[in-house]
């Protein structure tokens, strides 16, 4: 099958929270359930950089290389007796209104447009300095790390593989049919966190449901080198919900 998408997703910065499961329920496509490690549900802010985007094998001057920053969570979905580990996005906020649009449109994803940029450093021989910035009204928010510039394998059965490690996406397309397609990509290596900051306007982006998670001290955050990706066409999952 040829993929819908294809691009590079480079240095993928998650900042993870405790969720209350109840604030994410009405997010929740039919089908699935919430998926947790260790007993806890997780929402992740996530910024990264999409780079040689191309779109049905054709890229759109202008249109190539973006940054996206993403609220989502942790679901799963029994098929033929096998779990499926996905996300579904809370929303996604990218600087192109055609970006908006397409994925809007195709995907019935939750897209914003938003002013945005982003700088990679080098502050030493051993140090990578990442962050990502978008505007919201006249407020700049921001997500910020300092990682180890070597990376290192993900640990099996660690906070990390959970956050990291999904092939899937789901969305709510009404109360019983849900959108899936596959991304497809090679395990990620992360770079060590040493330090990390982050903002966020978080009632005006999602709502105060939102805020008392986004408060907390976060519980880890992961810095992933990321790799070429192919976002797969979507199907649709409908059916009695039992």
């Amino acid at each position: 099958m040829r993929p819908f998408l294809t691009a590079a997703w480079r240095n993928l910065l998650m900042i993870n929270f405790e969720a209350d499961p109840a604030v994410l329920k009405p997010y929740l496509p039919a089908h699935t359930e919430l998926d947790t490690w260790n007993n806890t549900h997780y929402v992740s802010l996530v910024g990264f950089l999409f780079q040689n985007t191309r779109v049905k094998g054709l890229s759109l001057p202008g249109h190539r290389t973006f940054e996206e920053v993403n609220l989502r969570f942790y679901v799963r979905y029994k098929q033929n007796n096998e779990w499926k580990r996905g996300v579904v996005f809370v929303k996604e906020l990218v600087p192109k209104p055609l970006i908006t649009f397409v994925a809007n449109t195709l995907y019935k994803e939750k897209y914003a447009t938003h002013p945005m940029s982003h700088q990679w450093a080098y502050p030493d021989e051993t140090s990578l300095a990442v962050t990502y910035r978008w505007k919201v009204q006249e407020e700049w928010n921001h997500l910020s790390a300092v990682a180890n510039r070597a990376s290192q394998s993900i640990i099996p059965g660690s906070e990390a593989e959970f956050i990291a490690e999904h092939y899937w996406g789901y969305t709510q397309l009404n109360h019983t049919t849900t959108g899936e397609y596959e991304v497809t990509h090679p395990q990620w290596r992360l770079h060590p966190v040493s330090s990390f900051d982050y903002y966020c306007s978080t009632r005006v982006l999602y709502g105060e449901g939102f805020e008392e998670i986004l408060q907390q001290h976060p519980r880890s955050a992961l810095l992933a080198e990321g790799s070429g990706i192919a976002v797969m066409p979507g199907k649709k999952i409908t059916g009695s919900i039992v």
